[in-house]
């Protein structure tokens, strides 16, 4: 009991000191902020503040798959807001120029900032595709909270993902979230529900763009015509025609089925000799 009460007050406490210099991840996917530890046979004390005689938590050694160092972020600089709709434009570029679907950009951009150019994670992602500091320099960006820059390199990432998993959707989010290392060492999505959480979110919205540009342009349903009245003995009438297409006597208007969208509009374009995407979709994996 002590030790629950202790290990959920512990999580509080690592919530709370965002910026922490170290950070412990658990098996069972869990990250624990701290500033020091100390190792006591097969325990690891993580202390969660610098004080002395500071809150600490007791975790069983085998427990802590990694322990990483978290560099403190710059203070992002004063900027005004950008309107969704200048962010969308930006988004619709690097679409082109990257061949990797807008509607897909759009949606990793709404799960990780929510559309916020100053956007700044406790682990120091910054901007709008929430780009780390290393990804960020390797990709030639030099101020992240900049939404053209931003939004480039994070597109370019995210096509580089697609391409090193083959147009798996659900992996390549998975590596944009948790990093490629993970995905290749568990072979697929990693067992951290933040990630599964991610990825299910960022495909749920991405699905939900696609149901809707289709429900617009779909064309509006043909319903059959009313019934003619009866023709009274000796009485001359007609009919009124009915609007629309017809169909025979006893069977069912056909609606053409809507178009599937292509792989292109997948956030995937095969080159020659080169297999399509795995369709992703929030059950897959996770």
């Amino acid at each position: 009991m002590h030790r629950a009460c202790q290990l959920a007050g512990a999580l509080l406490l690592a919530a709370a000191s965002a910026f922490a210099a170290d950070i412990a991840t658990l098996r069972n996917g869990f990250q624990i902020r701290h500033e020091r530890r100390e190792q006591n046979g097969a325990t690891t004390r993580l202390y969660l503040t610098a004080a002395p005689n500071g809150s600490y938590i007791d975790v069983p050694a085998e427990q802590i798959v990694l322990l990483e160092h978290e560099e403190l972020p710059p203070a992002p600089p004063a900027a005004s807001s950008v309107p969704v709709r200048d962010i969308q434009e930006l988004v619709n570029a690097a679409s082109e120029r990257h061949l990797v679907d807008a509607d897909l950009i759009a949606s990793v951009i709404h799960a990780e900032s929510n559309f916020d150019p100053r956007a700044q994670s406790p682990k120091g992602a910054l901007g709008l595709m929430q780009l780390m500091p290393g990804t960020a320099a390797q990709l030639g960006v030099q101020d992240a909270f900049q939404p053209e820059a931003n939004i480039e390199a994070g597109s370019r990432y995210l096509r580089d993902l697609l391409l090193r998993y083959n147009g798996d959707v659900a992996k390549a989010l998975a590596a944009y979230n948790a990093g490629p290392q993970r995905v290749d060492q568990y072979r697929g999505v990693p067992p951290y529900s933040e990630t599964h959480a991610y990825v299910a979110r960022v495909i749920r919205d991405f699905n939900r763009k696609k149901l809707t540009a289709r429900a617009v342009s779909a064309p509006p349903s043909t319903a059959r015509s009313p019934r003619a009245p009866k023709k009274q003995a000796g009485a001359e009438t007609s009919s009124p025609k009915a609007s629309g297409p017809t169909a025979p006597p006893g069977a069912a208007l056909q609606i053409p089925p809507p178009r599937r969208a292509s792989a292109a509009r997948m956030g995937w374009h095969a080159r020659p000799g080169q297999a399509g995407p795995t369709p992703a979709s929030p059950d897959r994996g996770l």
